[in-house]
């Protein structure tokens, strides 16, 4: 299996135990002299097994991860990169929005406000953080295509 279909499955796996989840929520408790519209001991089996294949693939990813290397880096660094670089970007992107904004005054006797940042220099580094994200975003993905799971 490929690092790609397992991150699928992972994804997949996930979906279903939030949908076993809210089955079983729906059918935990039910008036006295009545039946489940399904049977909780069958979901709660299936959300056992779920989780316990999650887990096993979980692990089997993050060693994965930790022992691939693309450019002398791995995985895991990577996607440390650019998980902290989207935090980043997101905080650049709305300097910018704030730095850009003129603040009106209603009398020429108010206070006036300005920026003490630049909101263009803010959005040329903000789009130049994008860019990476984006190359390494797709040097992930075709490396998750490439790279055989670690079990």
């Amino acid at each position: 299996m490929k690092l790609a279909e397992a991150l699928q499955e992972r994804a997949d796996l996930n979906r279903k135990i939030e949908e076993l989840k809210r089955r079983l929520h729906n059918v935990v408790l039910v008036q006295e002299g009545e039946e489940p519209a399904e049977d909780p001991s069958a979901l709660l089996g299936q959300l056992d097994e779920a989780t316990a294949r999650l887990e096993r693939l979980m692990a089997a990813i993050n060693l994965t991860n930790c022992r691939t290397k693309v450019n002398g880096e791995t995985l895991t660094a990577l996607i440390a990169r650019k998980d902290a670089l989207l935090v980043r970007l997101a905080a650049y992107r709305e300097l910018a929005y704030q730095a850009g904004q003129n603040t009106a005054r209603a009398r020429g006797t108010e206070i006036r406000v300005k920026a003490t940042l630049k909101a263009a220099e803010l959005q040329k580094a903000a789009d130049a953080m994008a860019k990476e994200v984006r190359m390494l975003d797709n040097l992930l993905q075709e490396t998750n295509w490439k790279t055989k799971l670690v079990e």
